[in-house]
């Protein structure tokens, strides 16, 4: 490998990561020393009410809707600070699933528009039902496993608000430059690490490896059973390339090449999550809770989206 390949695929993405990483935690430490997260949290108050959770969780949630990396710094920051308790840090992490999908939505469905026309806005609107159904299960289990807050109050805790930006620029500074260390020195080597692997087609062979063994899927047609081989093998748009010249040859109809995306979706986000979000993952709560958070939410999402299939398969 050249310097020239080196530095492209791996330094400069790698740069830009720790760039991302360090803008997430600097506006994040900086909005709550402004105690904006009063506003913030004040928009999410009926929903975190509801599942007993607490003022940053409703923050963060509100924060996720803009950056999903800003979201997890403010709450890796009440968890340093032993604001949440790991089981708090779970749910809250897990609550912020349904604004994390909406930041990837227009993507999403520019992408999937071209090539399966109308049936894009079936698919996008499953994958967005299954998004709300975690947050309302999130909620539920939130109600159960959590004390009610004190006195129903969400935003009481936040402080008064009345901070100059001077005080609150120097404190985020303060607390950036403590938290920036671990960040990249958990962040890089895991990079780096992770990086060598997918080269070495570590997980291609993974990917590859499921995909031979697809005999539990024999309710699918061979036709649609393709579409899944191509979601997992290759990326998203290989499966949405084969879905649409199947679909618009006739060969499959709207509810066939639906079924197979969602099944597509399932068998292969888990691998393509983990090696796309553990770096910074890790830099932001640490690798064993890294780990615990990514396997909570792709657990949690594989089991909304077949719960939504299985619907559409019987009722659609």
């Amino acid at each position: 490998m050249d310097l020239v390949e080196l530095w492209n695929s791996l330094v400069w993405p790698l740069v830009r990561l720790l760039a991302s990483l360090s803008l997430g935690l600097l506006v994040a430490n900086l909005i709550e020393a402004l105690n904006w997260t009063r506003f913030m949290a004040r928009l999410a108050a009926p929903l975190i009410r509801l599942g007993h959770m607490k003022d940053v969780v409703g923050a963060s949630f509100s924060m996720g809707f803009f950056s999903g990396m800003a979201a997890n710094t403010m709450l890796a920051e009440a968890y340093a600070e032993k604001r949440l308790t790991p089981r708090e840090l779970v749910l809250a992490n897990l609550f912020n699933s349904l604004p994390t999908y909406f930041l990837h939505l227009p993507n999403m469905f520019f992408i999937t528009a071209p090539f399966l026309g109308s049936a894009a806005v079936l698919y996008v609107g499953l994958t967005l039902f299954a998004a709300i159904l975690r947050t309302l299960g999130i909620l539920f289990i939130g109600r159960l496993l959590l004390p009610p807050l004190p006195d129903g109050c969400v935003v009481c805790h936040l402080g008064d608000g009345r901070v100059t930006f001077k005080d609150a620029l120097k404190k985020s500074w303060t607390r950036f430059k403590r938290r920036i260390k671990t960040i990249v020195f958990f962040t890089t080597p895991i990079y780096v690490g992770i990086h060598y692997l997918s080269v070495n087609g570590f997980f291609t062979f993974l990917e590859k490896f499921v995909s031979e063994h697809l005999g539990f899927l024999s309710w699918l047609s061979p036709q649609a059973v393709s579409i899944v081989v191509f979601h997992m093998a290759a990326e998203f748009t290989a499966g949405l390339a084969a879905a649409g010249a199947l679909l618009g040859a006739g060969d499959l109809d709207v509810k066939q090449v639906v079924m197979a995306l969602l099944v597509g979706n399932v068998l292969s986000t888990p691998m393509r999550a983990f090696r796309h979000q553990f770096p910074y993952y890790a830099g932001i709560f640490k690798p064993a809770m890294a780990a615990k958070l990514i396997a909570w939410n792709q657990a949690l999402r594989a089991v909304s989206i077949i719960v939504v299939a299985v619907g559409y398969y019987y009722l659609g």
